[in-house]
Formats: C-alpha cells, sequence, structure tokens
C-alpha cells in the first residue's frame, strides 16, 4: 500500500487523495515562471495584420462553405462543406479567447467587428465570454468552485464525460432560443431577465456559477450586442416562417459540429484533477496542456494558439500568434527534464483515455 493510500481522508478513494496530495506538494517553479517572462518579451505585442487577416479569411471561408452546404445537391459534396465549414467557423469563433486578453487598445476595431461579423451571426457575442473568462485565470480562483470554467471531471462519474461532450451538440439550439425568446421576454419580465444573465449569460461550464449584473462599458456593450443578437436571430427565425426551415436547420447542424469541436477541446484543455483547492501557478500549469509539434491535427481541433494552453496559463497576454516561438524558446532554455515539458502531452485520443480512466477509479 502506498503512502497516499494509507492516509485517503474518509469518503476518498485512494486515487483521489494521491492526486490532491501531488497537488498540494507542488510548489512553484520560479526559474520556469520567470523564464517565461523574459524570454518572451519581444514577442509580446499583438500583430494587427494577422488578427485581421485570419479572423477575416476563416469567417469567410465558413460562410462561404456553410452557404455551399445549404445550396449543393450531392450529399457528399454537402458533408464536405459542412466540414470545411465547421472547421472555419469554429477558427473564426475562438478569437472571442483573445478578445478577453488583448489589451484594448492593441487592435482598434477589431471587437466591434469580430462582434458584427462573428459573435452576432453566431448568437454568441463578445460580451458571453468577456468578464467571465478573466475568473478563470485568476491566482486564487483557478479550480475553485469560484471558477466559471473547471469542473473536476477527472474526478466525478464516468457518464459526465459523454454527457460532457454530447451538450455541446444542443448549444446552437439553446442560443438561438435564449436570443429570439428569452432576451425579449427579460426585457419585460426583470426576474427572467436576471436569471437568464446570472444562468444564460457566460459561456461557463461550471453549473454552480452565477455571472454578476454589468456594469459600467460592460452594460453598455452588453446592451447593443445583445440587442443586435436578438433581431438577427428574429429575423432568422422569420425568413424561415416565410421561405422553409431547412437552411436554418442546416446551419444549426454545423455550428452544432463547431460547438462539438470546442468541446471536446475543452475537455482537454486540463487535466481537471483539482477539487476545489487553491493551487499554485505552476500546479495550474501542471493541470493545463500543451499539445505542441510535430503533430498537426491539433491545428485543426485547437487552432488559434489554444495548442498551447498551459503556455497560455504561464502568459495570458501572450498573442496567439507568437505562442509557438515562445514554446520553442522555453522548451529548448529549460530542457527535457524540468517542470515545463511535463505540461506537454501527445494528442487528443491519449487525453481523453486518461481522463475517462481517471473517471473509473477516481471515486
Amino acid at each position: 500500500m502506498s503512502v497516499y493510500q494509507s492516509v485517503s481522508p474518509p469518503g476518498m478513494t485512494p486515487s483521489a487523495a494521491a492526486m490532491k496530495a501531488r497537488r498540494e506538494a507542488i510548489a512553484d517553479d520560479k526559474e520556469m515562471l520567470r523564464a517565461a517572462v523574459e524570454l518572451t518579451r519581444d514577442i509580446a505585442t499583438a500583430r494587427p495584420g494577422i488578427y485581421w487577416t485570419d479572423m477575416l479569411v476563416s469567417a469567410a471561408v465558413g460562410y462561404a462553405a456553410l452557404a455551399a452546404t445549404i445550396l449543393v445537391s450531392s450529399t457528399v459534396v454537402a458533408v464536405i462543406c459542412g466540414i470545411v465549414a465547421a472547421l472555419a467557423i469554429y477558427r473564426a469563433m475562438l478569437f472571442i479567447h483573445e478578445l478577453t486578453h488583448i489589451h484594448r487598445d492593441a487592435l482598434p476595431g477589431f471587437r466591434t467587428t469580430w462582434n458584427l461579423v462573428v459573435g452576432i451571426p453566431l448568437l454568441t457575442p463578445s460580451f458571453m465570454y468577456e468578464g467571465v473568462h478573466q475568473l478563470h485565470h485568476a491566482r486564487t480562483r483557478y479550480g475553485t468552485t469560484d471558477d466559471p470554467e473547471y469542473l473536476p471531471l477527472a474526478l466525478m462519474k464516468p457518464w459526465s464525460l459523454p454527457v460532457f461532450i454530447v451538450t455541446a451538440l444542443l448549444l446552437p439550439f439553446a442560443l438561438l432560443v435564449r436570443s429570439a425568446v428569452l432576451v425579449p421576454l427579460g426585457a419585460v419580465i426583470p426576474p427572467l431577465r436576471t436569471l437568464v444573465w446570472e444562468r444564460l449569460s457566460a459561456l461557463a461550464i461550471n453549473p454552480g456559477f452565477r455571472r454578476r449584473p454589468p456594469e459600467g462599458e460592460l452594460k453598455r456593450m452588453v446592451f447593443w450586442q445583445e440587442l443586435g443578437a436578438s433581431v438577427w436571430a428574429l429575423s432568422l427565425i422569420a425568413a424561415s416562417l416565410a421561405w422553409g426551415w431547412r437552411p436554418l436547420l442546416i446551419a444549426l447542424c454545423v455550428v452544432s459540429l463547431a460547438a462539438l469541436l470546442n468541446q471536446l477541446r475543452t475537455l482537454v484543455a486540463h487535466l481537471w484533477e483539482n477539487e476545489g483547492e487553491t493551487m499554485t501557478v505552476t500546479a495550474q500549469f501542471l493541470d493545463s496542456v500543451n499539445v505542441p509539434p510535430p503533430g498537426p491535427v491539433p491545428a485543426l481541433w485547437a487552432p488559434v494558439g489554444l495548442r498551447y494552453h498551459a503556455l497560455h496559463h504561464l502568459l495570458p497576454s501572450m498573442p496567439y500568434h507568437s505562442l509557438a516561438e515562445a514554446h520553442r524558446r522555453l522548451h529548448a532554455h529549460l530542457g527535457t527534464d524540468g517542470t515545463y515539458v511535463k505540461a506537454n502531452h501527445a494528442g487528443l485520443l491519449p487525453l481523453i483515455g486518461r481522463i475517462a480512466r481517471s473517471t473509473m477509479t477516481a471515486r
């Protein structure tokens, strides 16, 4: 019997106790934290040309492929176009993550344009992430019950993983109902408005999270973005009533595929082994995941720099286009036997397998 098994608290299985003991034993690797800052200062500025081109081209390809999916008569061609549309729309959508981290003056007009081109048409305006995702990066909130983007998935029941994944398929339909029905009704029914804001206005996975009322500039931003999303959602329904539901249903299915990709990426963004304790920065880093090259596939399911999610937790404001170079520098400087490489993982399937196995033994 291991030392972790011998000291398992009542109600906690040996493997869960071992995870807890390992986390509590992780001190901050000050050399790694210092190197992460010092070695990347010269690449920490967002490059507008990359952001604008990447976002606009991704959106254009996504919408063009979506139109082809709806219009072509061949089922095979439609499926291929639908996959291309989902991947491109998914990439364009993930710039919402960058909006929460880049300095507000770094890319003039980018936030407004992204909302008009991507956020409002997909019924996920940027306020649904801004002011929420930052809580996930707060030093004393990560992995706790106050973190809107964390659940101890590796310590939950095995059935929780398929439920977590499949619910993403329903998200686009739920967003349509939210913007077309609940938000307009909330404008005249204050209790409903409060409920929608607290529980249905954040891209969060923690069911216990309750969003606080918006204030200041965020409040003004929420008003206009909600108005735009509701007008768009009602227009989609009116057009479907007039000309048929097929185009909208196909579009919702394509966006559901993009949402599924995002949910799979979210599932392997962390190891999800924390059960509410406050963690050191290094422990948070090791609970997060890098899937670095040479494998090219992660660039599809974790685009816009998110294949370097652990590194992102060290350098939250680092532009996505600089993360590959930052990873190369840190890997070269810190070597292959230090803390940094322990956050590197092989790919999507091995990570899902690890979490799935953990759910079978943790409780």
